[in-house]
């Protein structure tokens, strides 16, 4: 019998347009024994869990399917749409169209068992008419495929402070919700984590924590690292002070745009983030076990605008 621990969790509140990318995974596991009861840990660039069972940790077997073979006759429609996350408001869509946010596979291989190495998840919101909707339509068959990555890590949640929109000569600070930034599997009520007990005294809990941001701005120059996780930036979910103007922060996790984004594609920057997850388990003791790390990738265009330009 075997049991996975991995559940997504969705917080996507970033401006515009943000593109997730899931490279092929690179996993770290750690095993434990109690008995006869194995539990392996693992921890990639899809999600972070465990794999416990009786007797054995199982790894699989026998005559698996490839992709084509669960098609059948089917046609593989890789895109599906969703209502924008709450608290995202992207302004007025252009006429005859509508904001989405889109969630595509891609790059996969439909004569594997599992969508090929390279297959990921990219999202992005975006307005599409009725006919670019059509192409993305929900259909059942489809389910099983997009089953594979039902455990993803949180979408990075990301904030720009003090405004939606950055300014000219104005530092910009970046940071992570809370909720986008770790992930607890602790909840000794879930059904999936019942099963994960170590042994009848010690529940086997997980933690995700992401630990670094890499910034590149998109303006050409170089990319910035930003320490992240719990007491690293600051007490408060996004490292802002409020209280103080942006030029006087403690956070130095930051960029100031020297020149608008107007002469840019659509407008916009394209700011590249690679995002650090540390994993860890707990099994009873005074001590956190290390896992593994996993880094994930993501897209955001972002509008600055010259200092005189007013809102947010």
């Amino acid at each position: 019998m075997r049991n996975r621990v991995s559940r997504g969790l969705i917080a996507l509140t970033t401006v515009l347009a943000l593109l997730l990318v899931y490279p092929a995974p690179t996993a770290s596991a750690d095993t434990i024994t109690q008995g006869d009861r194995v539990c392996t840990m693992y921890v990639n660039s899809i999600g972070f869990g465990a794999y416990c069972s009786s007797g054995q940790a199982y790894f699989g077997g026998g005559s698996v399917p490839t992709w084509k073979e669960k098609l059948g006759n089917n046609i593989f429609v890789p895109c599906r749409d969703f209502p924008l996350p709450k608290g995202i408001d992207p302004g007025k869509a252009p006429e005859g169209k509508t904001w989405v946010l889109r969630v595509t596979i891609t790059d996969y291989d439909l004569d594997s068992y599992d969508g090929g190495s390279k297959v990921h998840l990219e999202r992005a919101i975006m307005p599409v008419s009725q006919q670019e909707r059509d192409q993305c339509r929900d259909m059942p068959y489809m389910d099983k495929f997009w089953a594979t990555f039902d455990s993803t890590y949180p979408d990075p949640a990301l904030q720009v402070m003090p405004t939606y929109t950055p300014r000219v000569n104005v530092p910009a600070y970046f940071s992570l919700t809370r909720d986008s930034s770790m992930i607890f599997h602790t909840e000794q009520g879930d059904a999936d984590l019942d099963s994960a007990f170590y042994d009848p005294t010690h529940n086997l809990t997980m933690r995700g924590l992401v630990t670094v941001m890499e910034v590149d701005p998109g303006d050409g120059t170089k990319p910035f690292f930003c320490l992240m996780g719990a007491g690293k930036v600051d007490d408060n979910d996004d490292g802002y002070d409020g209280e103080n103007d942006p030029f006087h922060q403690m956070s130095t996790c930051s960029h100031k745009y020297t020149k608008s984004s107007a002469s840019q594609p659509d407008g916009m920057y394209t700011v590249k983030l690679t995002i650090t997850w540390t994993v860890d388990y707990w099994k009873g003791g005074p001590t956190w076990n290390p896992v593994g790390e996993a880094q994930i990738h993501a897209v955001q265009r972002l509008p600055v605008q010259e200092v005189q330009a007013i809102g947010g």
